[in-house]
């Protein structure tokens, strides 16, 4: 008998893979990996699921998922939580899309870390039972955490797994984890995976501010602005200022060909990506944007380097640093 396992890198996704081990059967854990998962400017992660596999010698395969998941995001069929997060869509297009590794696997069902009750958004009741139906695993999909506050799923009740081995954990309360994490001697157990950037007010508000302007998502523009500043010139331009070194070496690695990048020349500062048709007025704008960020000379003008991307066109800029309201009137 074999199961798959939506493993996050948290501590309930862990657990939920040893209570099936623990009945006997062989557990393949699978991994999805977003735009929005990797750790990012402010910290974020989505848990780390390699570290914990390796740790407690997890069968594990990472999957990333692209476009397909940024459409998604962008027009999420039941809606965002309380930023851009649209945890029951997410939930549902992960569990779709391992359906077809079951099958290849010769798995007979999937299991996850869910809790009832234990996420306002997607882990009530009505949600928990909308993802079942939608993924494609109705009578298949099983939280051993929470089943048996949960009906019985055909692995149970065809005998499977034994129901009674299973747990009613509900809430938002972690002392059964913990209490569990120490029964199976689970020696660092690993933090929930909480740290999706969709849940973080300050990234939500930029992702908004392209899908007003856009309509759309890329890979590339989710990347560009989990970093540093954000400013709007236009509904076209927009421009990425670092706040700091790590910022600075991701906007300079993250240029495209059609974008400038922004460089302090005779001081330090930060790095910026323009990104959109950056006429010579926005590029000053830019400019003294870096300006308003840099270690200035005792004269306040600074030299930025303008780069553009495709054909590596540069040009100097002197300028000094622009106006708190002109900053304040395009930051996001």
């Amino acid at each position: 008998m074999k199961a798959i396992a939506l493993l996050s890198g948290g501590l309930d996704s862990c657990l939920a893979v040893k209570v099936i081990q623990e009945q006997g059967i062989e557990v393949l854990a699978f991994n999805f990996q977003t735009a929005f998962c990797s750790t990012g400017a402010k910290g974020k992660s989505c848990g780390d699921a390699t570290k914990i596999a390796t740790s407690e010698k997890f069968n594990l395969r990472v999957v990333h998922i692209g476009q397909e998941y940024l459409d998604m995001v962008a027009k999420p069929k039941h809606g965002w939580g309380k930023n851009m997060n649209p945890c029951i869509d997410c939930r549902i297009l992960m569990l779709h899309k391992v359906r077809p590794y079951m099958e290849a696997a010769g798995a007979s069902f999937v299991i996850t870390g869910e809790v009832l009750g234990q996420r306002p958004m997607s882990q009530h009741w009505t949600a928990m039972q909308t993802v079942e139906k939608e993924s494609g695993l109705e009578g298949l999909l099983l939280r051993p955490l929470s089943a048996r506050l949960l009906p019985p799923t055909i692995p149970e009740i065809k005998g499977w797994v034994d129901r009674e081995k299973l747990c009613a954990i509900e809430g938002r309360q972690r002392k059964e984890q913990f209490a569990m994490a120490k029964g199976f001697g689970v020696e660092e157990p690993p933090t929930p995976a909480g740290g999706c950037l969709l849940t973080d007010p300050a990234y939500s508000d930029r992702l908004r501010n392209i899908l007003d302007h856009t309509g759309g998502l890329t890979v590339h523009l989710a990347q560009v602005i989990k970093y540093g500043r954000f400013f709007r010139f236009t509904p076209e331009v927009f421009v990425i200022v670092g706040r700091n070194e790590d910022d600075n070496f991701h906007l300079e690695s993250l240029q495209t060909e059609p974008e400038w990048r922004f460089k302090p020349l005779n001081c330090m500062g930060p790095v910026a990506l323009g990104v959109g048709p950056l006429d010579a007025e926005l590029r000053r704008r830019t400019a003294a944007i870096v300006a308003r960020y840099s270690d200035r000379p005792a004269d306040g003008q600074v030299i930025v380097e303008a780069r553009h991307g495709r054909d590596g066109t540069t040009e100097s800029i002197t300028t000094g640093a622009s106006e708190p309201e002109l900053v304040g009137a395009t930051r996001v």
